[in-house]
């Protein structure tokens, strides 16, 4: 891992009318770092992606990715990231190979990649199968060579475990790793805890619309290892709408 700094939230937070969907938080990211967003439905965790991804406008607060942020240079900004949504429709007519070189040709990647990241993915044998007839996990595979086409600086994954059978949850957490050792940094959201125990380098505990911890996944497993690891030091850490005290 880097020290070299590559993405600065700022005191982000959003709202729309009344309706508060990320309370303003910060997150730095450091080249080689993998970082996961932790929590349950409506933590806000999609929300703080999609604001890094440039995709929705913060309501305050400040996102920077190699010193830019998304209305100072759009083109700079993009490049620099791999975005993986949570739910995304492919073109129904399109087949798996067909769709990889449609996002290649935008990211000016040689057709070679695309086919060496369908055989990372799994997908290689059925890229002439249109991707209408996938199941949710071949679907998240397909999603994740999409987001890996340029080898951006950041990758940005919601949910992209979802779907995926065990074999291939610990093909992601192997895959994001070697991203990782290669430099790229990989920030990913999630509500199994296994995971960003197993692969990532630090947490933020989410719970909501609001940041409620953030530490060393090693230091907090470890803290925590009599309550069950990172998984007690969440139930530490997060308080629930359903109730007013943090969880011991």
């Amino acid at each position: 891992m880097s020290d070299a700094l590559l993405l600065e939230v700022d005191q982000v937070g959003k709202k729309i009318g009344r309706a508060t969907l990320l309370e303003p938080c910060s997150l730095r990211a450091r080249n080689g770092e993998i970082i996961a967003l932790c929590g349950g439905n409506g933590a806000g965790k999609s929300t703080l992606i999609r604001m890094i991804a440039g995709i929705s406008k913060p309501s305050h607060g400040s996102v920077r990715l190699r010193g830019v942020t998304w209305s100072e240079n759009r083109t700079k900004y993009a490049e620099a990231l791999g975005y993986m949504p949570d739910e995304f429709q492919f073109g129904s007519a399109l087949t798996a190979g067909e769709t990889l070189r449609f996002y290649a040709s935008l990211r000016g990647v040689s057709v070679t990649l695309v086919y060496e990241l369908l055989e990372r993915v799994g997908l290689a044998d059925v890229h002439k199968r249109k991707v209408s007839t996938f199941s949710k996990g071949m679907r998240q595979r397909l999603l994740f060579a999409q987001a890996m086409l340029s080898k951006p600086p950041l990758l940005l994954l919601d949910e992209p475990t979802n779907g995926l059978d065990p074999y291939w949850m610990e093909e992601f957490g192997r895959l994001i790793r070697s991203a990782a050792d290669e430099g790229q940094t990989v920030v990913f959201s999630t509500h199994q805890l296994n995971i960003a125990e197993a692969y990532a380098h630090r947490a933020l505990f989410m719970d909501a619309c609001d940041v409620r911890h953030e530490g060393s996944v090693r230091e907090l497993a470890e803290a925590y290892k009599d309550y069950g690891g990172l998984y007690g030091a969440f139930n530490a850490h997060v308080t629930f709408k359903s109730g007013l005290e943090k969880r011991a």
